[in-house]
C-alpha cells in the first residue's frame, strides 16, 4: 500500500502536526526542506506509560510535544493540536487557521507528537511485538494523561481545552472529546475518516469525480492509459519499454501478482495524492509538489501531442518524480517488503510507513482498492492491500476484519453520541467518504465545503481561496466562541 492518509505528513500522510513518511494511508509525508524556522519552538517532553491499560506495567518513554505562548492570555483556553501518522511539523507551531482562531481567542496553543511517530519512541524499535502498543486507544490515553499533566504542572487545570486535528488525528479529536468528556471541553474533527472499513473502494470513486470536475475526459483518459499498461504487464516482452516509459530505477520483473499491483497502485498514486490534496495551502510545511494540481494532470492527459494517453500517463509519472526529486521510480514490491519488514527506528519506513500500515492492519482497513466499477484504475484489488497484512506482520485478513469490526463497536463509527465537535470536510477530499458531512445534532455539525480537498480549512488562508473555504473558516470560528461560552 502507498501510505496514503488521511494528514500533516512526510512523503504520505499529512496528519495534523504531522503527516510525514512515505506511506499510504492518508497522503503523502514530505520531509520539511527548510529547517531554519524549526528551532524557534522548543521540543518539550512528558513522561508518558507505554502501556495506560495495565497497572502492572510500569514501563515508561517520553513523548514530544511543542508549546506556543504567543497568544495566551490568563483565563485563556488551551488549543490541543493533535499529532498523526508522521513527524510533528513545527510550522504548525507558527501558521494555521488554528493560531488564527488562538490570537483571537487568547489561546495557550500545544501540540503533542503521536507514539512512533518522529521523535516519539515509546520502545527499542519497530518490531511487531512493539507494534501492539501502538493504536488510537493508547494514544487517547496519551492525550489525557498529557493534558492532565499539562494541566496541572502550568495552571491550566480548569482551563477549557479544544482539540483540533485532520484526517486520522481529526478522528483522534473526535474521538477524545467521545471517551474523555471531562478532559476536553470541544473538539474540530478536520477530515475524519470516523468509520473504519476494510475496503474502502469509495476512495477512487471520489477520486474519479474529482477528476472529472475538472474535465469529463479526464477520467476516461487515465482509465485508458491505466487499462493500456495492464495489458502490456501480460507480455514480458513490453518490460523493457515499461522501465524506460516510467523511469524506474531497476528492469522491471513480474514474477507474482503482488509486483504488478504494487507497480499499479505507485502508479496510480500520483493521481491520489495530488487530488486528496488539490489546491491545498501546504507550502509553509515545507511540501513540495503543490503547485501540482488536478488541472495539471488532466492538462497533461489531454496533451494529444504526447502521443496516446499512456504515453501521458508516463508523462504525468516522470513530472512527479521530477517534483519530488526522485532520479527513478522504485516500483518493486521485494524492495518495498524489505524497507516495511526492517524494524529499526533507522529504517527509510520508520517516517510512518510502517507504523501506519500496522494500524490500517489492527484498527482502521481503509484500504483504497480498484474493487469499484466506477473508477479509472485497476490492477490492485483487497486480496492484494490485505496480503500486505500478513507479509508485514503476520495478520490475517480474518484478524484485520475483525480489528476494524472492534474499532466501530468502541467508537461508533458514524453514529456519534457526542456534544460540541465540528466535522469540516472537503468535496474533492476521498477521505470525505468516510466522515461526517451531514449534521449529526446542533451541537454536532457537519461543515461540507466545496471544491476543496483534504483539511482545507485547516490551512493558512490566502487570497484565492473559494469564498465557501473562508466561511467555513469563519465558521467553526464562530462554533468555537459559543462553545467556549458554555
Amino acid at each position: 500500500m502507498n501510505y496514503r492518509l488521511a494528514n500533516g505528513t512526510e512523503r504520505e500522510s499529512f496528519f495534523l502536526g504531522t503527516d510525514e513518511g512515505q506511506y499510504k494511508g492518508f497522503g503523502k509525508f514530505y520531509q520539511v526542506q527548510d529547517s531554519s524556522h524549526r528551532a524557534v519552538f522548543e521540543e518539550l517532553w512528558v513522561t508518558q506509560k507505554l502501556d495506560h491499560f495495565n497497572g502492572a506495567d510500569s514501563r515508561e518513554w517520553k513523548q514530544r510535544y511543542f508549546v506556543n505562548e504567543a497568544f495566551y492570555r490568563p483565563g485563556g483556553p488551551v488549543f490541543l493540536m493533535i499529532g498523526g501518522e508522521g513527524p510533528a511539523n513545527s510550522a504548525w507551531m507558527l501558521d494555521g487557521t488554528w493560531l488564527t482562531y488562538a490570537e483571537k481567542m487568547g489561546a495557550l496553543c500545544l501540540m503533542l507528537e503521536h507514539r512512533f511517530y518522529g521523535k516519539s519512541h515509546p520502545t527499542a524499535d519497530l518490531s511487531t511485538d512493539n507494534l501492539r502498543y501502538l493504536s488510537s486507544r493508547q494514544a487517547l490515553a496519551d492525550l489525557a494523561h498529557f493534558r492532565t499533566v499539562v494541566g496541572e504542572a502550568r495552571g491550566l487545570a480548569n482551563r477549557k481545552w479544544v482539540a483540533f486535528g485532520g484526517s486520522y488525528p481529526g478522528s483522534l479529536a473526535a474521538w477524545f472529546r467521545l471517551k474523555y468528556p471531562h478532559l476536553v471541553h470541544a473538539s474540530v474533527a478536520t477530515s475524519a475518516p470516523v468509520h473504519a472499513t476494510v475496503n474502502f473502494p469509495e476512495y477512487l470513486e471520489v477520486v474519479r469525480r474529482s477528476l472529472a470536475s475538472e474535465n469529463a475526459e479526464c477520467p476516461l483518459l487515465v482509465k485508458k492509459a491505466s487499462d493500456t499498461l495492464v495489458e502490456r504487464l501480460k507480455d514480458p516482452k513490453t518490460y523493457d519499454n515499461i522501465t524506460k516509459d516510467f523511469n524506474l530505477c531497476s528492469k522491471l520483473q513480474i514474477q507474482s501478482e503482488m509486483d504488478s499491483a504494487y507497480l499499479l497502485e505507485t502508479l496510480a498514486g500520483n493521481f491520489m495524492d495530488v487530488v486528496q490534496y488539490n489546491e491545498d495551502n501546504r507550502a509553509f510545511e515545507g511540501v513540495p509538489g503543490t503547485n501540482i494540481t488536478i488541472k495539471v494532470l488532466c492538462s497533461i492527459m489531454g496533451d494529444t501531442s504526447l502521443g496516446e494517453p499512456y504515453a501521458r500517463y508516463a508523462a504525468v509519472a516522470r513530472l512527479m518524480m521530477h517534483t519530488f526529486f526522485m532520479n527513478c521510480l522504485d516500483a518493486s514490491f521485494s524492495t518495498n517488503l524489505r524497507d516495511m519488514t526492517n524494524t529499526s527506528w533507522e529504517g527509510s519506513a520508520a517516517g510512518g510507513g510502517r507504523q501506519w500500515v500496522y494500524q490500517t492492519c489492527t484498527e482502521f482497513g481503509f484500504y483504497q482498492s480498484t474493487d469499484s466499477p466506477d473508477q479509472p484504475f485497476t490492477g490492485f484489488p483487497l486480496e492484494y492491500q490485505v496480503k500486505q497484512c500478513a507479509d508485514y506482520y503476520n495478520i490475517s485478513a480474518e484478524q484485520v476484519a475483525e480489528a476494524v469490526a472492534q474499532t466501530n463497536e468502541y467508537y461508533g463509527g458514524y453514529d456519534i453520541r457526542s456534544t460540541r465537535i465540528v466535522f469540516p470536510n472537503g468535496s474533492i477530499d476521498p477521505w470525505h467518504a468516510l466522515g461526517i458531512t451531514q449534521d449529526i445534532a446542533a451541537d454536532l455539525p457537519a461543515v461540507f465545503i466545496k471544491g476543496t480537498a483534504h483539511c482545507a480549512n485547516m490551512y493558512p488562508a490566502r487570497s484565492e481561496d473559494l469564498p465557501q473555504l473562508a466561511l467555513a473558516r469563519d465558521h467553526v470560528f464562530l462554533l468555537l466562541q459559543q462553545w467556549l461560552k458554555q
